[in-house]
């Protein structure tokens, strides 16, 4: 038996490399509805390699899924008959009529393909039916630039879902975040009861215009119902939907706006003094602590605040501290101002008001976050008065003695040497003992012993892609933006963010995909690495470049 199986595999390897005779292109459906997958299969009656045919062509008009790629090898009465397929998945961005070109290999070339989308959407138009569809919506299509707005995207499913993937939504020129954790619940629809998963997006267009926006798409298995009924080892199905493209106008910031642009849901300006002051001192210092806070807006967005100091203060600013978080599904932004203040004179100091421009999302107005004018008066330091002999006889100094010219106090040579001698005892003694310290402790491991789990390794990266390993490859991949970019990322969607580089990002999708399927022994890694080598290279010469003083105040 195993000389039979060994005699196979040997046969198998021998035969000759068959000549591509034969190229065909199909889709499952014809026409389709918008939203709708479409299944392409482009078949070649010979073994060639996985990356011959490339599918970019079609990113116009479709979102394109990660192919799939398969390769048979036939012996029928001793001849062989070797075939290579594609099957990648199609979701229409628009309706009308689109072409399918000609996909060429080896001299070889497919038929064209008309492929018609009709208007509508499928998640709409047969719910009824389906068991698993998306639906989108955006808070606000009428936008200021920079406004921040939030879309929901909600996968309906009636099914056993077992795993699947959803890609984020694209908008042209515009910065894009998930808000908070997904959230399940369950729905109605058309008398159905569908299980529902959530998630929420910060949207922030850059600039004005018309756009919109492609919507996330969902790739994923659920149990085959039908084989469900008569098999205890029920498989499993692919099923892939795309939710409904929302368009959206961006206006441009208003003409008349006052000051730096800031446009939220609501700002608040607080104050706070440390100690709480009534009156100030001089050469005492105080705190004061002025908080911005802004409802729908990214920290990055908030502007400075000028805060008017008069004549007469010594003034020690900190770099200002801003931070975010999600409240209630809405992100909240705050900016802290912190100075610490010293009164040079004594007098009355009035501190200005403070005012911030800012424009209401919700009413479309031009509104002002403001703290009030404060008085505050400045008591001099008190001038210890000097008892001579004759007491009667003193002449009592005068105002201005009494704040310019403050009585020393005589001190002894004797006290100064003895606490002297004390602090430079204690001195020798905390040497000491942490001497003894040093020497009972007990001594620590080499570190060479010690793994780190975030060095990078070039070599193990190209290795991965070479064996077409793609956990490996992943593990290599956060490994890289955690050593050399500084970002310690948990998911590759997180590395596609800091990485910001088309190619890489795309083949960061691909690997993506590939972990969240079942196709992940097919992945193909030589592309990822020739992307990775190139943004490595543009990146490593954009460093030189820019070699130079460090950031005043890194992250």
């Amino acid at each position: 038996m195993v000389k039979g199986v060994l005699l196979a595999v040997a046969l198998l390897l021998s035969l000759p490399l068959q000549a591509l005779t034969k190229l065909t292109a199909s889709v499952d459906k014809n026409p389709a509805l918008q939203g709708e997958a479409v299944t392409l299969e482009v078949i070649a009656d010979a073994r060639v390699a996985s990356d011959a045919i490339s599918f970019r062509v079609l990113e116009k008009d479709f979102t394109v899924m990660v192919p799939s790629i398969s390769s048979s090898t036939q012996i029928i009465n001793g001849q062989a008959s070797q075939s290579t397929s594609w099957r990648v998945v199609l979701l229409p961005k628009s309706s009308g009529e689109f072409t399918i070109p000609a996909f060429t290999l080896q001299g070889m070339s497919t038929t064209p393909i008309t492929l018609k989308i009709l208007e509508g959407n499928v998640s709409q138009s047969s719910s009824n039916s389906q068991e698993l569809f998306l639906e989108a919506k955006m808070e606000q299509q009428q936008l200021y630039v920079q406004q921040l707005s939030y879309y929901t995207v909600t996968i309906y499913f009636n099914g056993e879902l077992q795993r699947g993937s959803l890609s984020e939504p694209v908008l042209e020129g515009a910065s894009i975040s998930q808000v908070g954790q997904d959230s399940e619940s369950s729905a109605l629809v058309n008398g159905i009861r569908y299980r529902t998963i959530t998630r929420r997006y910060a949207i922030t267009p850059q600039r004005s215009g018309s756009f919109t926006i492609t919507p996330p798409a969902f790739n994923g298995e659920m149990i085959d119902r039908d084989s469900a009924r008569y098999n205890y080892f029920a498989r499993t199905k692919t099923v892939v939907q795309q939710a409904q493209p929302i368009d959206i106008k961006v206006n441009p910031i208003p003409d008349s706006f006052p000051g730096d642009w800031l446009v939220a849901g609501l700002v608040t300006l607080t104050e706070e003094w440390s100690p709480d002051i009534t009156e100030l001192k001089q050469g005492e210092p105080v705190t004061r602590t002025i908080t911005l806070s802004a409802v729908d807006v990214a920290e990055n967005q908030l502007p400075e605040i000028k805060q008017g100091f008069p004549d007469g203060l010594r003034l020690y600013q900190e770099q200002p501290q801003a931070k975010s978080a999600e409240r209630n599904g809405r992100l909240v932004a705050q900016k802290v101002f912190t100075t610490a203040v010293i009164a040079n004179k004594a007098g009355e100091l009035e501190l200005p008001a403070v005012s911030l421009p800012w424009w209401n999302s919700q009413t479309g107005k031009l509104e002002h976050a403001s703290l009030p004018a404060r008085k505050l008066t400045v008591s001099g330091v008190a001038a210890a008065v000097s008892a001579g002999p004759d007491a009667k006889g003193a002449v009592a100094p005068s105002p201005v003695q009494q704040i310019t010219q403050p009585a020393a106090q005589p001190v002894s040579k004797w006290q100064w040497n003895y606490l002297s001698s004390a602090l430079a005892a204690l001195w020798f003694i905390s040497l000491f003992i942490g001497y003894l310290l040093w020497q009972l402790k007990t001594p620590a491991q080499p570190a060479a012993t010690i793994t780190s789990r975030v060095r990078f390794n070039s070599r193990a990266l190209k290795q991965a892609c070479q064996q077409n390993n793609a956990v490996v490859a992943r593990a290599e991949l956060l490994r890289f933006g955690h050593q050399q970019l500084d970002r310690r990322c948990l998911s590759l969607t997180e590395l596609k963010a800091v990485v910001n580089a088309k190619d890489l990002n795309q083949q960061l999708d691909i690997l993506n995909d590939a972990l969240y399927s079942n196709n992940a022994n097919t992945w193909q890694g030589d592309a990822l690495w020739r992307a990775w080598q190139h943004f490595n290279t543009a990146k490593t010469s954009t460093v030189d470049e820019q070699q130079s003083l460090p950031p005043l105040y890194p992250k």
